[in-house]
C-alpha cells in the first residue's frame, strides 16, 4: 500500500467526530512508561493516529515526536494537544517516508501497528533501533494470532500478527527487557473492545 492509499484508507477510518480508539492512552505504554521513561525524554510516537498516546506522552513531561499517515487523523491529534495544552511535534507522513534521524530520541513508541506487512515490520525495527540513542527504549503492543479468534480489534491478516518468536528475531539487535503474551479485555475506544489476545515488548538499545 502507498503513502497516498494509506491516507485514503486511514482517512476513511478516522473521518468521524469520535476517536476511534479512545482517548486514554494504552495501558501498557503506561504501564511501562512509568517503569522506563522520565520528565524531559524525547520520545517518537509510530503512527499515533488521533492522538491519544502522543499527547498522555506530553502531560508526562516527555519532549514528544509522532506521525501519521492520515492526514484527518492529526488533525484530531493537534486539536487534542491544544485541548490538552500540550505541544507535540506531528508530521503527516507513513513509516516509509519518515525521516528517521540517527541517535536521536529516549524512546519509540509503537501501540497496535499492525498495518505493517512483514517487510515493512522489519524495516520500522531497523528504523528503530538507528533512531534511538544508545541506551533508548522501544516500547511495542500488538495483537498474536490468537486475537482472530476474538475478533475485538487489530487487523484480519494473520503475517501482519505477533508471535514473540518472530517479535524476538526481529529485536536481535536490541537488549529485550520485557517481552510476553497475555490475555485482556481491552477498552480503547470502539476499534478495540473486549478480550484481547496481546503481546507487549520493551526492548533496550545496547550502550555502545
Amino acid at each position: 500500500m502507498g503513502f497516498s492509499d494509506a491516507t485514503q484508507f486511514w482517512n476513511e477510518r478516522f473521518d468521524k467526530e469520535e476517536f476511534i480508539f479512545g482517548k486514554e492512552p494504552n495501558e501498557y505504554l503506561v504501564e511501562q512508561t512509568k517503569r522506563y521513561l522520565k520528565p524531559g525524554d524525547r520520545v517518537l510516537c509510530i503512527a499515533d493516529g488521533e492522538g491519544r498516546n502522543g499527547v498522555w506522552l506530553a502531560k508526562q513531561g516527555m519532549r514528544v515526536v509522532g506521525f501519521d499517515a492520515s492526514d484527518i487523523a492529526l488533525a484530531k491529534a493537534n486539536q487534542f494537544a491544544q485541548d490538552n495544552q500540550v505541544d507535540v511535534e506531528y508530521t503527516f507522513s507513513d513509516t516509509d517516508s519518515y525521516a528517521w534521524h540517527r541517535d536521536n530520541y529516549d524512546a519509540v513508541v509503537g501501540i497496535f501497528i499492525q498495518f505493517a506487512d512483514p517487510a515493512m515490520r522489519e524495516r520500522i525495527f531497523q528504523k528503530t533501533y538507528e533512531t534511538l540513542k544508545p541506551g533508548g527504549i522501544f516500547i511495542l503492543q500488538g495483537y498474536t494470532p490468537k486475537q482472530l479468534e476474538y475478533k475485538t480489534g487489530g487487523p484480519s491478516l494473520i503475517e501482519h500478527l505477533y508471535t514473540e518468536e518472530l517479535i524476538r528475531e526481529l529485536a536481535k539487535d536490541f537488549k529485550i527487557l520485557e517481552l510476553c503474551s497475555y490475555e485482556k479485555v481491552l477498552s480503547e475506544g470502539a476499534r478495540h473492545e473486549g478480550m484481547s489476545a496481546l503481546l507487549g515488548l520493551v526492548a533496550q538499545k545496547p550502550n555502545l
